[in-house]
């Protein structure tokens, strides 16, 4: 065997085992079960929506900062299907929020109208999301387009496996 070909195979082998010990140690959103008046037993993923709250992304002058420490976690659970991904981010761009956590100061971006997800794959750890903005609704300022990134990013982050967000069109979210 030539000593490029070996080096080759033991770069493979090395990732390959680092890739193996890397899912292992992933930890899925909480499985929960649920049983709906005896009838029947529902199976759920507890998740987090990532939404935003400007109060907590001042710096000390009051300024808001845009950053991810504005970032509001939410708590939801979703129906457990085979794609929890995208149910997550779907509830995420409804914007639906109770009035207590509006009282708290999270304030939705979304929904964005004519903002649909249209596909999600997940490969290598790279989640593509594949968004139709018909209206041009993700632009708007830096300030707003990093915010809006930063929710659906944290949202799409939590699922085992995410290790980068990409979005298409790449011009998505752009100021």
């Amino acid at each position: 065997m030539k000593k490029s070909t070996i080096i080759f195979l033991a770069v493979a082998a090395v990732m390959f085992a680092g890739a193996v010990l890397y899912f292992s140690t992933i930890k899925a959103p909480e499985l929960a079960d649920e049983n709906q008046n005896n009838r029947r037993e529902i199976k759920t993923w507890k998740i987090t929506l990532y939404y935003y709250n400007p109060q907590a992304d001042k710096d000390k002058s009051g300024n808001v900062l845009c950053s991810r420490a504005g970032l509001a976690p939410v708590l939801r659970e979703i129906p457990l299907t085979k794609t929890p991904i995208q149910d997550a981010l779907n509830l995420l761009l409804k914007g639906d929020l109770t009035e207590s956590e509006k009282q708290a100061g999270i304030a939705p971006e979304f929904p964005l109208p004519g903002l649909t997800l249209k596909g999600v794959n997940l490969a290598g750890g790279i989640l593509s999301l594949a968004f139709d903005d018909p209206q041009n609704k993700t632009s708007g300022g830096a300030c707003r387009a990093g915010v809006l990134w930063f929710q659906i990013e944290a949202t799409a982050r939590q699922f085992a496996g995410v290790r980068q967000v990409r979005f298409i069109p790449e011009t998505l979210f752009q100021p």
